[in-house]
């Protein structure tokens, strides 16, 4: 039997799996929006964990990453596994019990309630747009991983990738999602470690590989540079760790969790779970600089190194592994763009819309913002640098409003919109006329500085609203801290 047939046979199988969860997940998800969107509120911490962890480490960690260190080694790939675990831990620490507390269906919800409808439409588009772009991105890792392992064209894996995400998620929305994220963690995580292992006794153990890495493989900070590489620099941290704490991915986790406690601990545990799990495609790729040197497309470099040293068996269920990782993504990002659209969007054109309805619109929603992310995919075809750009609008009009409403209380509907659009303003300006410079950078800068400028003066013209939960009751600024604790339950 060649190895396609054995690698076409695992991956049917692996699909199979996946579609049933989603059959099973549906009888859990048919009643309300809510159960579809946060799966009634109940995830216990260890489905809420690796549902983190699933969702975080996707293909840009697992193919991006490998490359970018391949490439770079540490200094690549700051980004992501670094900068993605930087965001769990703050996600956890400044944001999750408030946003547990407020039980809401999406995070555009708290823009609305404390800074009126322009801004809250203008975050639910940059969040909708933000996880079609990642969603692009996912299904050409996707795409790679066929025509690498099975000389099937890449555009034909980017398509068949799609239909498959779509079915389980339009059948079973969070609690499919979950569930699949579960299996597929543990899958990723068995497919990761056993490929390292292979690895490193194929190539006589990292004391073959480290005399023959560059000197500056491990660092983790420009050696030198001007002022534009160290802006770079910076900005690689704040894509992911900055940008990425009201990503609606994550918040609605926050939102499923069963308690505050739940939900703040998973994001820790999924923070160190990123990390340990980040560091080996990391690993890999930095090794196969070495052994397979000369790629053409570095971002290929897992599948090549896995079609290189496992048994064609072993290889079948490693491919599970790499379409486990980008499919664990690339759900989470569909029903997030799918939820915000139905929650946050619909509602400007249909004012009153009943729990049916919005059911119906976010099933919809699903493949219709698939077929657009598989247009990105089959037009862009880079990962890593796809994910980072898709996250630049959420990083200059959305992250500083986001963070001011949660820890200040004077923060109002004028600060707001001016941040948006000063943000915006100086991002798009870089962007055309100085390229090389960190754009979404400087606009996230200026948007942080404006909102600080305008609010104070805006108090007595735009007074701030307060914060409210989903039955619009007010909630206190207090007790946001993640400081819960971590192993002893509370009521």
């Amino acid at each position: 039997m060649s190895n396609e047939i054995v690698i076409f046979i695992g991956v049917g199988i692996y699909l199979v799996v996946m579609l049933s969860i989603g059959v099973y997940a549906s009888k859990r998800a048919s009643t309300s929006a809510s159960d579809f969107i946060v799966a009634g509120r109940r995830m216990p911490i260890w489905i809420c964990s690796a549902t983190i962890v699933a969702t975080w480490f996707g293909g840009g960690t697992m193919m991006g990453a490998a490359g970018a260190s391949y490439e770079s080694g540490l200094l690549g790939v700051i980004a992501d596994p670094f900068g993605g675990a930087l965001c769990l831990f703050l996600v956890g620490f400044f944001f999750v019990r408030i946003f547990r507390r407020l039980r809401l269906l999406t995070f555009i919800d708290f823009f609305e309630n404390r800074y009126g409808k322009t801004a809250s439409t203008i975050a639910a588009v940059g969040s909708i747009s933000s996880n079609v772009g990642w969603t692009g991105a996912l299904l050409v890792a996707f795409g790679f991983v066929f025509q690498t392992l099975t000389g099937v064209p890449l555009e034909i894996g980017i398509i068949g990738g799609a239909i498959v995400v779509f079915i389980y998620t339009v059948a079973g929305g969070m609690w499919a999602v979950a569930l699949t994220d579960f299996v597929q963690m543990v899958i990723i995580a068995l497919g990761l470690v056993s490929l390292l292992i292979v690895v490193l006794i194929d190539v006589g153990g990292w004391g073959n590989i480290g005399p023959h890495l560059p000197e500056d493989t491990f660092r983790m900070t420009p050696k030198e540079g001007n002022a534009a590489t160290w802006l770079n620099y910076f900005r690689a941290w704040l894509i992911f760790g900055l940008a990425d704490v009201s990503a609606q991915t994550l918040m609605q986790r926050a939102f499923s969790a069963r308690n505050e406690q739940t939900a703040q601990n998973s994001f820790y545990l999924a923070g160190f779970g990123h990390l340990s799990l980040g560091l080996i495609p990391v690993t890999l790729g930095i090794i196969a600089s070495v052994t397979m040197p000369g790629l053409t497309d570095p971002e290929t470099v897992i599948p090549q190194m896995a079609q290189a040293h496992l048994h064609p068996a072993a290889i079948a269920i490693f491919v599970g592994a790499l379409l486990a990782a980008i499919m664990s993504s690339a759900d989470s990002a569909l029903l997030a763009a799918a939820s915000v659209f139905s929650t946050n969007i619909l509602p400007l054109f249909k004012p009153e819309v009943s729990d049916r309805h919005r059911l119906l619109a976010t099933r919809i929603a699903i493949p219709v913002f698939g077929s657009i992310a598989v247009y990105v995919a089959l037009r862009v075809q880079v990962v890593y640098n796809l994910i980072l750009d898709a996250n630049s609008v959420i990083l200059v009009c959305v992250t500083v409003p986001f963070i001011v409403g949660v820890w200040w209380p004077q923060a109002n509907r004028s600060g707001a919109l001016a941040s948006m659009a000063m943000g915006f303003l100086i991002w798009f300006v870089a962007i055309i006329y100085v390229p090389e410079a960190p754009g979404d950078l400087l606009g996230l800068l200026a948007g942080l500085l404006t909102i600080l400028i305008v609010t104070p003066l805006t108090q007595k013209l735009d007074p701030p609203k307060p914060l409210l939960d989903s039955e619009g009751k007010e909630t206190e600024f207090k007790d946001r801290l993640g400081t819960l604790p971590l192993f002893r339950r509370i009521n």
